[in-house]
């Protein structure tokens, strides 16, 4: 009986054709019949529960691929693609009557769910992340010139394009929320003369930067600290310039309105600061699985709350700019460094914890490329600031060369 629930699903898929493997060893083939070559076939190594399947397809998916009861072969990327277009299929009511009759003719099915031993947080340092970041560590979006720039290149675009938006100049006050390995603070500090501060949560992080601040001798000009954004605002420092790049995800929903309360006592008049932070189209909850593995009560806002909240707090919105192929490149060559070094992986931490970061990284790949999921940079002044240039081209300075390439999309 569980396959003819999962038959009425996969039958009313027309857009692509692949194969299931039921767990009684019989294949089956769906979509256009007509093509010969299958991108992925999806094998199911034991039946799952079916209540749990319909309440929330994308968690139990991942979590049933985490644990091998689902295996898939061939194109990863393209079946990621199928889940996320056709995800309401799941949840029609039309399926609901079907599955109604099927538990019933089961009522002696148990629905206990067995205990769960999940660590939310794995005791990752930056031994898991060097693996396959790039040498900055960056683990945000990069900027890519071409769609053939090394992670490397990219990574460091990211900060010079920031630091472009932000008109600094010689003397200016730069403040970066969240400056992870210091290469943004320590960036502004050699090109454009600004005294500027990082703040982290991470003591490693913070050792680090403090380490490569006295190797490039600019203890005078960059300072980083281990603080918190909300007690960091309480000290009456103010800046020209404030930053974060990465780090809003954890800010939280019910502190959204915080963070920029913080910002508008932090930043002078007529400053600017520059939000660089996934975005989605509607507001909704963070996905179960995403926030149970990777994120733990992390929260990705929509744009428009965003925009929303600027002028409570006399933000004017200076600049938007849409990343989305470029967190798409991003997490695509994460994703394919990640499978370079599996196998490292799989002997300290396991084969579900290499299950579950290749399926969060390719899911990250595959949703910035065809869902509503979005990288934007928000530049902001501090009341009316009518000393910026007329036209964006000061943004591409240096970049007279640029070539411009379409990047094509794969595995719709």
């Amino acid at each position: 009986m569980h396959k003819e629930l999962f038959r009425a699903v996969f039958r009313s898929i027309s857009s692509i054709s692949f194969a299931v493997t039921y767990w009684d060893g019989e294949t089956e083939i769906y979509g256009p019949k007509e093509i010969k070559d299958l991108p992925f076939r999806i094998i199911f190594n034991e039946p799952l529960n079916l209540r749990e399947m319909l309440e929330d397809p994308e968690t139990r998916f991942g979590q049933a691929y985490m644990d091998q009861q689902i295996d898939v072969e061939g194109d990863f990327s393209a079946l990621l693609s199928l889940l996320l277009r056709n995800v309401d299929v799941f949840k029609s009511t039309e399926r609901d009557g079907l599955f109604q009759r099927l538990m019933k003719s089961r009522s002696s099915e148990s629905t206990e769910k067995q205990a769960e031993n999940v660590e939310i947080a794995y005791n990752l340092g930056s031994d898991f992340f060097k693996l396959w970041l790039d040498s900055t560590l960056s683990y945000s979006c990069a900027y890519f010139r071409t769609p053939e720039d090394t992670l490397d290149q990219a990574q460091l675009q990211k900060i010079d394009h920031i630091l472009n938006k932000l008109h600094l100049k010689e003397g200016d006050t730069l403040l970066d929320i969240g400056s992870g390995w210091g290469w943004l603070i320590i960036r502004a500090a050699r090109k454009y003369g600004v005294k500027a501060l990082g703040i982290t949560l991470r003591e490693e992080e913070e050792a680090k930067t403090r380490k490569r601040i006295e190797h490039e001798g600019l203890e005078e000009q960059v300072e980083v600290r281990l603080a918190d954004y909300r007690d960091l605002a309480v000290e009456n420092q103010t800046f020209d310039k404030i930053v974060s790049v990465g780090m809003f995800k954890y800010v939280g929903k019910e502190n959204i309105p915080t963070y920029f309360s913080c910002l508008q006592k932090m930043l002078k008049p007529q400053g600017l600061s520059l939000l660089h932070t996934i975005t989605r189209s509607l507001e909704s909850p963070t996905a179960t699985w995403l926030e149970k593995y990777i994120y733990p009560r992390g929260y990705i806002p929509s744009l428009r709350e965003i925009i929303w909240l600027l002028p409570e707090f006399s933000f004017h919105l200076v600049d938007a700019e849409s990343l989305r192929m470029h967190y798409a490149l991003t997490t695509t060559r994460w994703a394919e460094n990640f499978e370079r070094v599996a196998e490292k992986v799989r002997e300290k931490y396991g084969e579900r914890f290499v299950r579950m970061w290749r399926l969060y990284l390719l899911g990250c790949s595959t949703s910035f490329m065809c869902s509503g999921l979005d990288v934007h940079q928000l530049l902001f002044s501090k009341g009316v600031c009518n000393d910026l240039p007329l036209a964006r081209d000061s943004i591409w300075c240096g970049r007279e060369d640029l070539n411009l390439h379409r990047i094509a999309p794969t595995g719709s």
